[in-house]
């Protein structure tokens, strides 16, 4: 019994043992992996939706998810030999203006990455590599000649014209019986009677006139001057009434029933609208007293307020198409009809006057819209550029030129006019050349441009470039 007990005890602690040397093994493997885990250290945490936004140490985002640990990538295996050569200076990893002629690491750990010889750009150009330029979304033109046609476009507001606006007057005194246009903006037709008028005057001019009638057929038997200064009796006292402004028709009626027609009618001059109305039903009125002011609307005017920079291109006769604000989906067209001779000093414009027909009446006084002309002062061809294209800097114009794939050269240049999205090149450039027409100014940041310029425009420009040093600091 007592050999059983030992050779079970002596199997206990055979197993324990054996247990014991299995853990340990194990906690060696763990710990060893979790020393290669921890061998491989994160260079910087990135934000999980945008790439651009790191940080040094791990972090959240405002939506509360974790940075993603960004490590060192393996050295790839290529078949490619390594570079060799003199090391020139070392640049920023992440493509920023900042270089050492030592190497040294950036913000974020990274190793400084080195620029050999043969590498760098040439005196007063900006080398970008493919992959930046991409990313950049550069975009070139070629520069050619074209004609040049500028759009003038200008705002302005519908108005009456002022040659198609009458003013109704009496010419004689008397009152008003009954007013038949009783009503601002009212529609009339040349003919259509505005009012009835009773008039003492009117009375004894009709009165005169059937005295001439009746002395003229009395005089029948008479001499031949007897009748004839009874016909110029009555047709003086008709053609007074005429020039009255009674109606044909009222006249023809007082011929017609020799008696005097107690009020008459005063009739429209034209077709209108009618735009002010003074009159009012059995007021007194008298002679050039304004009554009613009638405007036909069948041609208006745009008055559009010109910069005086685009003045020089705007001439009478010139055709215009205009945009009013209420009728977004139709084009209406007219033409120049005058060009003020003022200019407003406090905006810098001249007034000019487009006429544009109106048979619908749509275009009604006060609506505003917009106005292009569209100017070619002749058909020659220029050389020209976008717009796009030229960096500004106030005290000079440059574009950037492509020379070869990945090469950029600055290059002054000198303006003439400007037209639609393009500009005239009056020198440092030619037909055929390409030029940076998107993200020039980008390139501009990216690339350390300033340097460039710099030494594009120094007469050691050679010297300069041949110190790394002096790249340090960027722009």
């Amino acid at each position: 019994m007592i050999k059983y007990f030992l050779v079970g005890l002596i199997i206990l602690m055979l197993g324990a043992g054996l247990g014991f040397f299995a853990a340990q093994h194990q906690g060696l493997l763990l710990n060893g992996g979790a020393a290669t885990v921890s061998e491989k250290k994160p260079l910087y945490y990135r934000h999980p939706m945008n790439p651009q936004v790191t940080s040094p140490t791990p972090a959240k985002d405002e939506m509360g998810m974790d940075y993603m640990a960004v490590y060192a990538e393996p050295p790839a295996l290529t078949a490619s030999s390594p570079k060799s050569g003199k090391i020139l200076y070392y640049r920023h990893p992440m493509g920023a203006a900042d270089t050492s002629p030592v190497p040294k690491k950036d913000e974020m750990g990274m190793d400084y990455l080195p620029v050999y010889e043969g590498e760098q750009a040439a005196p007063g150009q900006v080398q970008i590599s493919p992959e930046k330029i991409q990313k950049l979304g550069v975009t070139t033109a070629i520069v050619a000649e074209r004609i040049l046609t500028r759009s003038i476009r200008a705002l302005g507001s519908i108005q009456v014209d002022e040659r198609r606006v009458h003013a109704v007057t009496p010419k004689f005194e008397g009152w008003i019986q009954h007013l038949y246009a009783n009503a601002t903006g009212q529609t009339v037709k040349r003919g259509q009677p505005l009012l009835d008028i009773y008039s003492p005057e009117l009375m004894t001019a009709q009165q005169e006139y059937l005295i001439a009638r009746q002395g003229q057929r009395a005089l029948q038997q008479a001499s031949d001057q007897a009748q004839d200064t009874a016909a110029r009796l009555a047709d003086n006292a008709l053609q007074r009434l005429h020039y009255w402004d009674i109606g044909q028709f009222q006249l023809q009626r007082l011929q017609t029933l020799e008696k005097p027609l107690e009020a008459l009618p005063l009739l429209s001059p034209v077709n209108g609208v009618i735009l002010e109305k003074p009159a009012q039903e059995g007021m007194r009125l008298m002679p050039g007293e304004l009554l009613f002011r009638i405007a036909d609307l069948s041609t208006v005017w745009l008055l559009a307020e010109v910069f005086e920079q685009d003045i020089g291109g705007v001439r009478p006769g010139q055709a215009v198409q205009v945009f009013i604000n209420a009728y977004p989906d139709k084009l209406f067209k007219g033409k120049v009809g005058f060009i003020y001779p003022t200019l407003a000093t406090e905006t810098r414009t001249v007034k000019v006057r487009i006429e544009l027909p109106n048979g619908d009446g749509l275009l009604k006084p006060g609506l505003y819209g917009s106005v292009t002309l569209a100017t070619r002062e002749n058909k020659n061809t220029y050389l020209a550029v976008p717009d796009s294209a030229v960096i500004d800097s106030g005290v000079r114009q440059m574009v950037l030129v492509q020379r070869s794939e990945g090469q950029f050269e600055p290059r002054a240049v000198k303006l003439g006019r400007q037209a639609d999205g393009y500009r005239q090149v009056l020198a440092g450039l030619k037909a055929g050349d390409e030029v940076v027409t998107r993200a020039n100014f980008l390139i501009d940041a990216e690339s350390n441009l300033k340097s460039a310029l710099d030494s594009f425009n120094s007469p050691g420009a050679e010297a300069n470039q041949a110190a790394p040093e002096t790249q340090q600091g960027g722009h």
